[in-house]
């Protein structure tokens, strides 16, 4: 698969020094597209984006030419909560994070859909597309579009299977939403295409729920947790429970070949974002 044809691939990458120097890093390591965070993901107070800021981030854009770029949701959010003090935390934490990502012109913003502990599946569900519903309301999002990303299952997630992802879709019909499909979680979930078969049964799976022109991204990751485990364990590529074969079939299935590959394997040595980079990067031009 050559390049014209493959992916557009990219990292997660850091925010130390301002959210413009991902961009940067992204660049200059190879980058086609790159995913950050906006602000601190793990507490719920952030800090106001400033103009200067905002500016400084488009202009870093137009010079690196990436394309997409993606923000991820701060971890706390949980659209689905049973508890409505959290919920109504997250409703107003989810707002912020759309209005960031439009003053900052991103192309997606990437969302876990949420918990239903304390509630039934069912129940999750609607109470998660009412919140994004509720979260968006009066606000012009222009060209952004949000993912919903597929989950483990761990702690009572939904998402876990690609229906809920789809009952949120077909919830919020006036809501430019897609999905973010993530390799580790898929795996854990019980999505087993380590062979051929399984992920052609996994694809048409996607396609006859979710449709395979919404599946914008893919979280590109390996899992240090076993199938079907339901646990959230992102692992190098190659060194974990799915292996380097079927990763590497999986980055070069023709059906998913317009969305953004994006790696969120561990960031635990400097040099290991580069050694996952030229990995995913050797599959897609090969």
């Amino acid at each position: 698969m050559n390049k014209l044809t493959g992916p557009r691939i990219g990292f997660h990458a850091p925010i130390k020094g301002g959210l413009h120097q991902s961009l940067i890093i992204a660049k200059e390591t190879g980058c086609d597209a790159v995913q950050l965070f906006s602000r601190n993901p793990r507490g719920w107070m952030p800090k106001p984006l400033t103009k200067e800021a905002v500016a400084l981030f488009r202009k870093t854009r137009k010079q690196t030419k990436l394309a997409p770029v993606l923000i991820h949701t701060n971890y706390l959010i949980n659209l689905a909560a049973a508890d409505e003090t959290i919920l109504l935390k997250s409703i107003a934490s989810f707002r912020e994070e759309v209005e960031r990502a439009i003053l900052l012109g991103v192309d997606y913003l990437v969302l876990h859909p949420g918990s239903a502990r304390g509630s039934c599946e069912a129940d999750a569900i609607e109470i998660c597309a009412l919140s994004l519903q509720l979260a968006c309301k009066g606000l012009k999002l222009g060209h952004l579009r949000i993912l919903l990303e597929n989950t483990a299952g761990q702690g009572e997630c939904i998402g876990h299977r690609f229906e809920h992802l789809r009952a949120i879709m077909d919830a919020c019909p006036k809501l430019p939403l897609g999905a973010c499909i993530d390799t580790a979680h898929s795996f854990t979930a019980g999505y087993d295409f380590r062979e051929p078969d399984g992920l052609e049964t996994m694809i048409e799976i996607i396609r006859r729920t979710l449709g395979l022109k919404n599946v914008r991204a893919v979280h590109f990751n390996d899992s240090r947790a076993p199938f079907n485990s339901r646990v959230d364990r992102h692992w190098h590529i190659g060194e974990g429970h799915i292996g380097l074969e079927a990763l590497r079939r999986f980055a070069q299935h023709p059906k998913l070949a317009h969305a953004a590959f994006i790696l969120e394997t561990p960031y635990d040595d400097p040099r290991a974002d580069l050694k996952n980079l030229e990995r995913l990067r050797s599959f897609v031009e090969e």
